[in-house]
């Protein structure tokens, strides 16, 4: 079977499908939440969120077997969704208050998510193992339902992310700036924070909640090493992150890797070979004469009698 026979095989799928648009929604709105945060030094914010999202699953497991709803695992989307909002806004909410230091809001997000995520499935009547395809993604496992919720909250980043990019890039370079301005800036900062849940949820069925912040961080930065615009940054992220998502995708088509680690790994190589890259790639610039018109100031004696003329003695 030729290689076009091969990708036609897989388009074909009704599972690589899905997984495939399901890829290319989260590869394209991740990143541009990501240029976001790591304009505000926030890099590890999307780690926050994933672990506290994953006490919102096991609360929506909770809560589908209090409903007997089937299957049980159906409101944990939802209730990763919910969880992951009030958790982004709650450390936003500390960080504006100075009371804790942004790296410590985070440190207790990480600890109190993943406690409480592993405490709720016991809860439930689940196990661990029930919340490992959270952990590490399971996109070859998505179903129409979550392709419904994946693609209507990647619209809904895509939306918020660039058409207030503006105001959004305000506020996260230089918030003193954006309050003189008179933008409102804590609606802002929560508006960044409420984004940031929302790509984390979309995320987390393709890499994983432990995984999603590099989807987020990792083309952003592969962006900055040829961009040098913020909207060029953002640009080059997006197209960075379907990329990966969907190569890496493909490749776990024919080969049997975790398709979420396997993204990751793969984006972590591309931002490897564009470091070591980039220097050869570029250009010296050219010396730039300020007045062509005008004659050099310095002239060297006997330089219009022609080069190589022996020097005379003295």
């Amino acid at each position: 079977m030729s290689l076009w026979d091969q990708l036609v095989a897989m388009v074909s799928s009704p599972l690589m499908l899905r997984a495939l648009l399901a890829a290319v929604v989260v590869g394209a709105a991740a990143p541009v939440v990501g240029t976001f945060l790591v304009q505000r030094r926030l890099a590890l914010m999307g780690d926050g969120i994933g672990h506290v999202a994953l006490t919102g699953v096991a609360l929506g497991w909770l809560v589908g077997n209090a409903a007997s709803v089937v299957p049980q695992d159906s409101l944990a989307l939802p209730g990763a969704v919910v969880t992951a909002i009030a958790g982004s806004i709650a450390i936003e909410l500390v960080r504006e208050r100075g009371r804790t230091s942004g790296d410590l809001a985070l440190a207790l997000m990480f600890y109190g998510g993943i406690a409480g995520g592993v405490l709720l499935i016991k809860v439930a009547g689940g196990t661990n193992a029930n919340l490992i395809s959270y952990l590490f993604g399971s996109i070859s496992t998505v179903s129409n339902a979550d392709l419904v919720w994946t693609v209507g909250l990647a619209v809904v980043v895509l939306v918020i992310g660039l058409g207030l990019r503006a105001a959004l890039f305000s506020v996260s370079h230089d918030e003193e700036f954006a309050r003189a301005s008179g933008l409102p800036v804590r609606v802002l900062n929560i508006l960044v924070a409420t984004i940031a849940a929302l790509t984390v949820t979309v995320a987390m069925r393709v890499v994983g909640l432990l995984l999603v912040s590099a989807l987020m961080i990792v083309p952003v930065a592969i962006a900055q090493l040829f961009a040098r615009s913020f909207g060029r940054t953002m640009a080059l992220a997006s197209a960075t992150g379907v990329a990966v998502s969907v190569v890496g995708l493909s490749f776990t088509y024919w080969q049997d890797y975790p398709p979420g680690a396997t993204i990751v790994v793969l984006a972590v190589l591309v931002y490897a070979a564009a470091a070591v890259t980039r220097p050869l790639l570029r250009r010296s610039a050219p010396v730039h004469d300020p007045h062509p018109d005008v004659l050099d100031d310095l002239e060297l004696d006997g330089a219009e009698n022609g080069a190589g003329r022996a020097p005379e003695s003295c």
